[in-house]
């Protein structure tokens, strides 16, 4: 048989059968006089036990011990594939439980679920579309400098940010900071840096142990560096003094 009817009675396509030459799973056959390459029913059967053996996850280059020797340990292979598909069950269910967490409050798709709630929280206090950006921004690097040692420890620090009694002066120092344009006072960008200071005094501590590599300047110069380039002169103004606020907190 040629090509196109091995493939069609085996249920892949030619390309595929030259993947399996190529990789070595299955032989080319001679070519006959019309140079088209000449199958008989043993390729079919060979390629039939592939599409077998790849169904249950074994990979192409582990196939020819198994298709070429019949005293190869199966038994051995079997429980390392079993083994591989517990990792991928555990792996897939951990991803639908973090999938669940975002869509029961609506959070974005890159934001940390164990945050969710909280990010949730900040825009049901009425923050401002750009404030939320921040501060969704600021929430994903932190989430990576605590790492999954930190994470609990951080998640402990959002739900103190939003509690009933911060989250209101949280949200207003955030859109306070939002509405300082490039020709706001100094007096009013001090009232912004005045407020938030207030507001995260309280979290300093639970900053740095959430987040060991951070002291307290670091957490100022992080709220620096990601958004230089987007914020105006005012709002830059009143993050470095925010960061050096922070620093004499923590010390």
């Amino acid at each position: 048989m040629l090509s196109g009817e091995l493939a069609r009675l085996a249920g892949v396509s030619v390309r595929t059968l030259r993947h399996y030459h190529q990789i070595g799973v299955l032989d080319e056959p001679e070519r006959g006089a019309n140079d088209y390459r000449d199958y008989d029913v043993h390729d079919l059967i060979r390629v039939l036990r592939i599409r077998r053996l790849a169904a249950l996850g074994i990979p192409l280059e582990r196939m020819p011990t198994i298709l070429d020797e019949s005293d190869s340990d199966t038994d051995v292979l079997l429980d390392d594939l079993d083994a591989e598909l517990v990792g991928q069950i555990a792996h897939l269910t951990r991803q639908r439980e973090m999938l669940g967490r975002l869509r029961a409050h609506r959070a974005f798709p890159d934001l940390p679920p164990e945050l969710a709630p909280f990010q949730a929280a900040m825009e049901a206090a009425g923050l401002s579309r750009e404030a939320a950006r921040i501060d969704r921004d600021q929430a994903l690097l932190l989430a990576q400098l605590a790492g999954d040692e930190g994470m609990a420890q951080l998640a402990r620090v959002y739900e103190k940010l939003t509690a009933p009694e911060a989250i209101g002066e949280i949200a207003a120092a955030m859109d306070g900071f939002g509405a300082l344009e490039d020709d706001s006072p100094h007096d009013e960008v001090a009232a912004v840096v005045a407020r938030f200071g207030s507001a995260l005094q309280p979290l300093i501590a639970d900053f740095v142990e959430a987040v060991p590599a951070l002291d307290g300047r670091a957490v100022g110069a992080l709220l620096t560096s990601h958004t230089d380039a987007v914020l105006n002169r005012a709002q830059r103004q009143a993050l470095h003094l925010l960061e050096e606020h922070l620093a004499d907190i923590a010390q």
